[in-house]
């Protein structure tokens, strides 16, 4: 039998969700798609969590990419991408109502990003560093990468990153909005667990409507999203 690839805890209303694939750097594969699809379910209907932590077991990674061995051997690129897709885990992780902290450390690398970018607080360690390497390799990011990069840093910094395949360290991931906060790498999951236990502090219902308000209100127009905005603040006091 496999040994879980994602490891899930919970301490008190805070969720730690651990990629745990340390000898391949915690690389996405198969496995791991359909466990975190579960964890993520798990997160979404248990009401005693308010918070989840997404990190990478060992030192080394967050998320080096995608298992190549898996997805990069599929007979096309077609093929690969329905595999990824067979589950929703990026419309899971989009769905969620409850804050997630993306803890950082090591390489962040291809999927990596596309799962930090899907998160709402990203804490990373000062040894950090992130690419987006399929360009390079003859792809494309097949798991909207080049949707939800140019939501978080911008159209021209999100071309940047995919055509250029350069490493981005923790201090530039931070000016340009990829990281939040730098830490040093020894005191990063005590960082993350304390940001994720004030938010746990805070009206659940709140933190639900406004993380709403934003995510829903991005692509409308203005007034559009002032609208929702102004239903969104009557449900809460209905």
């Amino acid at each position: 039998m496999n040994e879980p690839v994602v490891l899930y805890s919970k301490s008190g209303a805070v969720a730690h969700i651990v990629l745990n694939r340390p000898r391949v750097m915690n690389a996405y594969n198969v496995q791991m798609r359909d466990e975190l699809f579960i964890t993520l379910g798990a997160v979404r209907d248990d009401p005693d969590v308010r918070v989840a932590i997404i990190s990478g077991a060992g030192e080394r990674a967050f998320c080096a990419g995608a298992d190549l061995t898996e997805f990069g051997t599929a007979p096309s690129q077609v093929i690969a991408r329905q595999v990824r897709w067979e589950r929703d885990i990026w419309g899971l992780f989009l769905s969620l109502r409850k804050p997630l902290v993306a803890a950082m450390r090591g390489y962040v690398i291809g999927s990596g990003v596309e799962i930090a970018c899907l998160c709402d607080i990203r804490i990373a360690a000062d040894d950090a560093q992130f690419a987006m390497p399929e360009v390079a390799l003859g792809m494309i990011p097949a798991a909207g990468g080049t949707q939800t990069l140019r939501r978080v840093v911008g159209a021209s910094r999100a071309l940047d990153v995919v055509l250029s395949n350069r490493r981005i360290g923790a201090d530039e991931a931070q000016r340009i909005g990829l990281a939040h906060i730098v830490v040093p790498a020894d005191t990063l999951m005590q960082e993350a667990i304390s940001a994720a236990q004030e938010l746990s502090a805070l009206d659940p219902s709140a933190m639900s409507l406004a993380k709403r308000a934003v995510l829903e209100g991005a692509d409308l127009p203005l007034a559009q999203g002032l609208a929702l905005e102004r239903r969104l603040v009557a449900l809460k006091f209905a």
